[in-house]
């Protein structure tokens, strides 16, 4: 009989098939074998999980900015994936913006990986940018292992990171068709928000108003116009506006290959309870309408969005203008990625979704968009990555004692359900006290 590295045995395993009571033999980082909870697996190392613990997939957390380097003062590597460590999340893939440079040609890709590379605690990998000009960049990038492309319809907040106009959207579409790569992207339409009031001052109303749903919708539109046309695989990135659901089913009968992610702000917070200067709940598109957030969670429940991440997009605690509290400046971005998984679950379970479930959005899920085949599930041949989850434990968000570089974030006092009790990477608990041993991860390689 074969002596494993390890076997974990617990009464609850978030396995290929739901929940059940299973042991799970690890050897050389990866699953070996998934057996009935007490099966007599000979192994270097037992251990046994507490009657209140789940075994989970490793989170799968393909939006994330990281900011590193040029704004690593935002956030950085080492506190980036820190803070996934510590909320369960295994693997991150990071945005190609808010760095200098942007991941817009490999030269830039290259240095992110040496950015990366001795800092990671859990593994990372990388999407490139589509903008203005850079078509050419985009199938070396895609040869180089980035997981797909990001673009903007509006301006992004950046400058370095321009948005593509429907000519520049269609002519990268039309470039990554021919090599079946994927194009993710932030829409919003910029006119019709150019056209909205501005934003100012503490009413966060005022805000909402200037992104209204209507931009949200009309982008998505163009977008399953153009991947009609083009057959470039799509995806859109952080729906607020449920009103794109019907768009986005009526596009997959049709044919179009795209899918649609959300995040738990969207699922969480709701703008009629937000209150006035509050900008640790700024982010674009916006928190909406209660209502408009129960449908997003018929839209997980009815395959329409596939997918929950994060969109952590931190900042300095100064650039959000927490002493004017005005909507119109502040900074707009969530920091959440070491509470995602808890915030999910708190409103997952008051709907009546399970584990299961979240581990379907949050793991499985972003893994399979992405093509990280090692990833996202607990079934033999997949990477020994897990989150030990203990669902009925209750805490209360105190942002200093997160892992994220600047203590800033709308869960600041929250009461969350969840606690992560140890997150493993390839067979092995991450300690975030021993120095980083996360990999780099490059598409269709994952060593």
């Amino acid at each position: 009989m074969t002596v494993l590295d390890l076997v974990i045995q617990a009464r609850r395993v978030v396995g290929a098939a739901g929940e059940a009571p299973l042991a799970v033999g690890i050897e050389g980082g990866r699953i070996a074998v998934v057996a009935p909870y007490g099966a007599a697996l000979e192994a270097a190392e037992q251990v046994r999980l507490g009657d209140d613990e789940v075994l989970m997939p490793g989170v799968v957390d393909t939006h994330v900015h990281v900011n590193d380097p040029g704004r690593t003062e935002w956030e950085g590597f080492t506190s980036a994936t820190r803070a996934a460590a510590a909320g369960g999340v295994t693997t991150i893939v990071d945005m190609p913006l808010n760095s200098i440079p942007p991941t817009c040609d490999v030269p830039a890709l290259e240095l992110k990986r040496k950015t990366a590379e001795r800092q990671a605690y859990v593994d990372v990998g990388f999407w490139g940018g589509a903008i203005p000009g850079n078509v050419a960049e985009l199938r070396p990038l895609h040869d180089a292992g980035v997981f797909g492309f990001k673009c903007f319809l509006l301006h992004s907040g950046v400058d370095e990171f321009p948005a593509l106009e429907p000519a520049g959207l269609e002519a990268a579409m039309r470039e990554i068709s021919a090599f079946d790569g994927l194009l993710i992207v932030h829409a919003e339409d910029a006119h019709r928000i150019e056209s909205a009031p501005a934003a100012s001052g503490p009413n966060y109303l005022g805000f909402l108003r200037s992104r209204p749903r209507e931009a949200e919708n009309a982008a998505v539109a163009a977008v399953v116009e153009l991947a009609r046309r083009t057959g470039c695989r799509v995806h859109i990135l952080h729906v607020s506006s449920a009103e794109v659901l019907p768009l986005i089913a009526a596009a997959r009968r049709d044919g179009v290959r795209i899918t649609a992610e959300t995040c738990p702000h969207y699922l969480t917070f709701c703008a009629e309870e937000i209150p006035p200067g509050a900008t640790p709940y700024k982010c674009c598109p916006p928190i909406r309408e209660a209502a408009n957030r129960e449908l997003l969670w018929q839209g997980l429940r009815d395959g329409l969005i596939d997918l929950v991440v994060s969109d952590h997009s931190p900042s300095t605690i100064e650039l959000k203008h927490l002493a004017t509290g005005d909507f119109g400046t502040a900074w707009g971005g969530i920091a959440s990625l070491q509470v995602a998984l808890p915030a999910v679950w708190t409103q997952a379970r008051r709907r009546g979704f399970g584990l299961a479930d979240v581990a379907r959005w949050m793991c499985q899920a972003p893994a399979e968009q992405a093509g990280l085949t090692r990833k996202g599930r607990i079934e033999p041949g997949r990477d020994a990555d897990f989150c030990v989850f203990a669902p009925d434990e209750a805490f209360v968000v105190d942002p200093g004692a997160l892992q994220h570089k600047n203590a800033v974030t709308p869960y600041a006092g929250w009461p969350l359900a969840g606690v992560v009790r140890r997150t493993w990477l390839r067979g092995r608990p991450i300690d975030i006290d021993a120095g980083p041993r996360g990999r780099l991860l490059t598409r269709g390689d994952e060593r």
